[in-house]
């Protein structure tokens, strides 16, 4: 069992990088959305819309799914995560999702001769993109001999989005000072976390597999409903890594004060008791509950909060964005992210 943890204050400055080269890239018929640059997804505009593009990974989740393969695969479930992972960044722009591709690749050519994991792959990946209402255009599938394990397979994709109209367009540009910070229920732990949770052993994670492979919600039905709605979305953050740190993702400097947190589900407190990891620890980590969030004028809290009910969510209105240094404050476990730990940009 790798004993390996994620360490973004060693990848994001790689990302800071990248997005200093991307800038010096042009093309006459690419409009670039600046502002985009270190989003969740990158913009560009077009005559009468604007289009949206992600790439994300499952990451590790996998691996927890192989160490307890019996009949059943949970690739179905992996597929989804997957799919969210990649539609639920997608959206925090903005956008709806219109074509997801798929990558799939593995260590060996034998890791795809697997015909049960194969079904449940692509059928999981079909469905997910159903619920996330997009077509599979494609993808690639690659056997990565001498760079991935043998046993093992990279879970990744892309996807493409349109903002139409032209209003949904959401980049932080609209946080306005006193506006309000509702969370959205997660379905557990999602997809984020989970080198954290493999180092804890392979007991643990076979002894709660069925919790941690729990699939991601998707919110792209919430967030077209809230915009549909007229929910006037000044901010959308998709809570994965880095944790609650994300709520800051904005490029303006404010201070976000989160006044209730949500009920931690049971996979986290049986994570934070077997790691004896902190509350900071945690929070900055995990999504502890709140899968997604949505920062909106205080006046329209409740409507919104009546769509995700309608959505068969749970959520809560859980803070409000002040005039303040660039931190998130969670008052109920006093933690205080500095604006210096979440450096994207």
């Amino acid at each position: 069992m790798s004993k390996s943890k994620v360490d973004y204050t060693k990848i994001d400055p790689l990302k800071k990088l990248a997005q200093k080269q991307a800038k010096t890239t042009k093309n006459s018929q690419v409009k670039i959305v600046e502002e985009s640059y270190g989003e969740s997804a990158f913009v560009w505009e077009e005559e009468n819309c604007y289009r949206a593009f992600v790439i994300e990974g499952l990451g590790t989740k996998n691996l927890i799914a192989d160490q307890i393969r019996g009949e059943k695969s949970y690739y179905d479930l992996l597929a989804q995560d997957t799919v969210a992972m990649i539609v639920n960044d997608l959206i925090t722009v903005g956008a709806k999702p219109q074509v997801v591709n798929a990558y799939f690749a593995a260590g060996s050519s034998d890791w795809f001769t697997d015909y049960k994991r194969a079904k449940d792959l692509t059928e999981g990946f079909a469905n997910a993109c159903k619920l996330a209402g997009c077509v599979w255009g494609g993808g690639e599938s690659p056997a990565l001999s001498g760079i991935i394990n043998d046993q093992s397979a990279d879970l990744a994709g892309a996807a493409i989005g349109i903002i139409q109209p032209k209003v949904r367009l959401t980049l932080g540009n609209k946080i306005q000072p006193n506006d309000a910070i509702l969370l959205i229920e997660s379905s557990g732990i999602h997809a984020n976390g989970i080198s954290f949770v493999r180092s804890l052993g392979g007991e643990f994670c076979k002894k709660f597999a069925g919790k941690l492979l729990t699939p991601t919600h998707i919110y792209v039905d919430l967030v077209n409903n809230l915009f549909e709605k007229g929910i006037d979305i000044h901010y959308m953050v998709s809570i994965t890594g880095h944790g609650f740190k994300k709520l800051m993702r904005a490029n303006k400097n404010f201070t976000y004060l989160i006044s209730q947190i949500p009920p931690v589900p049971q996979i986290f407190s049986l994570i934070q008791q077997e790691s004896n990891a902190s509350d900071e620890q945690m929070y900055g980590i995990f999504n502890m509950g709140a899968g997604f969030a949505v920062i909106l004028p205080p006046n329209q809290i409740e409507k919104a909060q009546k769509i995700a009910t309608e959505n068969n969510l749970k959520s809560w209105n859980s803070g409000s964005v002040q005039k303040g240094e660039k931190k998130v404050v969670i008052q109920p476990k006093g933690i205080t992210f500095e604006g210096s730990t979440l450096d994207l940009r």
